[in-house]
């Protein structure tokens, strides 16, 4: 196809839409010795930590409910045991597992995120450190861990859960205990991810479901991180479980830095883009590659580029739509051990990265909009991230398109649990999310 051609067939596009790139203003240089002093600052403190529990959920329980009770009661069986108590540092189940453990003379810690509103250090927290950026957050809370114990919570711990559950099946964070307390809400999440998931689009093994303990009290979660070990805080020289940690943790600052730097760089010269996120376990004739075909061909008559992981699958079927229909097919490719790096045969330019939580933070900046086809541990915490920034405010509304109804309605139902029964969303959140099924629905929604 000609560039005359393609041009009588693409929409103009009037004016910018609204983007994700206020997460981190790429165009913006001196922004990345702020995430690196982040990162420093949040690794010295760590470092001074042991026998880590991570405990997350919502910040909007009061203190009359069920879940804060059992978590002041879990806090304090781990102060009295000698564990630290790790918590995002504000109210809700954060500040009641920090209670607990405050109360009974442990360790109490939080790592807090700057919002413009809702969160605040709670007053049972003996060491603090507030962060901007929720990826350095959420990096700084998963690297010490020796476990994690999840509560009820809205988008934020549903982001956090997905990505420790994600990191860990892709050998980037070492096996953990992972409990999730509370059945009447963990068991629709457990089971959509089994029946939808794994059955369905074979992109999760049932092994790794299987780790997971659902409890209801707090002995019970305490049962299952008793006899845990301690282990160290941050990566050292000669670790090599972990790709993450060759080198140390000063060696790793450094790259960090230079891989954000390349991210940024190459981010810069991307214009009018759509994310199309999706597992990469489906083939070419499964009823989604060819819709994510579809959409691919969709954007690039639209005029707009097509944005992937740069993999398989999903990723490979929008790439292709847009290769092979004149428009640009964007690659953020993943870098495994030894510099193996993942990536389709259709992408018209990529990059790779080494750290996952730089990869995603460049995946996600700026975009137009999002589309999330079915998938795993993976595409779940990208969605719910998009999800939580936006709800912070920490960037504005963006299109957030699930394609396929027959896939995500029973996740649907559960966000609308999170409002209607739990209380941890507020209404206007629910409609942060489009339900789509024809591959033309993207365009219109991301024009609107």
């Amino acid at each position: 196809m000609t560039d005359e051609v393609l041009k009588e067939k693409q929409v103009k596009i009037k004016q910018p839409l609204v983007t994700g790139g206020a997460v981190v203003n790429y165009r913006d240089s001196w922004r990345i010795f702020r995430i690196i002093a982040e990162f420093v600052d949040g690794y010295q403190f760590l470092s001074e930590l042991n026998k880590e529990v991570v405990i997350l959920g919502s910040a909007r329980l009061p203190s009359n409910n069920k879940y804060y009770k059992i978590a002041v009661e879990l806090g304090r069986l781990l102060g009295k045991n000698g564990f630290t108590t790790i918590t995002g540092g504000g109210p809700g189940i954060m500040e009641a597992a920090n209670k607990g453990a405050y109360e009974a003379g442990g360790e109490s810690v939080g790592l807090n995120i700057q919002l413009p509103f809702e969160q605040r250090i709670n007053p049972y927290v003996k060491k603090a450190i507030a962060f901007y950026y929720f990826f350095t957050r959420k990096t700084m809370l998963t690297s010490p861990a020796n476990a994690f114990v999840f509560f009820p919570g809205g988008f934020g711990t549903l982001d956090e859960f997905f990505e420790v559950v994600d990191n860990i099946e892709l050998g980037f964070m070492k096996r953990s205990p992972i409990v999730l307390v509370g059945s009447d809400f963990w068991k629709p999440i457990v089971e959509f991810v089994r029946n939808k998931s794994s059955k369905e689009v074979g992109s999760v093994p049932d092994s790794e479901i299987d780790e997971w303990k659902i409890v209801d009290t707090a002995s019970e979660a305490f049962e299952y991180l008793k006899d845990i070990e301690d282990r160290p805080n941050v990566c050292e020289a000669g670790d090599i479980e972990n790709p993450l940690c060759e080198g140390g943790a000063d060696w790793r600052v450094f790259r960090i830095m230079a891989e954000l730097v390349d991210g940024f760089e190459f981010i810069s010269k991307v214009k009018e883009n759509v994310t199309v996120l999706g597992t990469k376990s489906i083939k070419q004739d499964s009823k989604y590659y060819q819709q994510a075909y579809l959409v691919g061909k969709s954007l690039a008559m639209g005029g707009y580029a097509t944005m992937t992981g740069g993999g398989p699958g999903t990723m490979e079927a929008a790439s292709k739509g847009a290769f092979e229909n004149g428009g640009e097919s964007i690659g953020i490719n993943m870098r495994f051990s030894h510099g193996n790096e993942r990536h389709n045969d259709y992408l018209t330019d990529s990059i790779g990265f080494f750290f996952p939580y730089i990869r995603k933070l460049i995946i996600t900046s700026p975009s137009k909009g999002f589309v999330f086809f079915p998938g795993g541990f993976g595409t779940m915490h990208q969605l719910f991230e998009m999800l939580t920034l936006q709800e912070t405010g920490k960037i504005e509304k963006i299109p957030t398109l699930l394609y396929g109804k027959e896939f995500w309605q029973p996740m649907l139902d559960v966000i609308d649990g999170l409002y209607s029964e739990f209380k941890t969303i507020s209404k206007d959140n629910i409609d942060l999310i489009k339900l789509i099924d024809k591959p033309e629905d993207v365009l219109g929604n991301i024009e609107k």
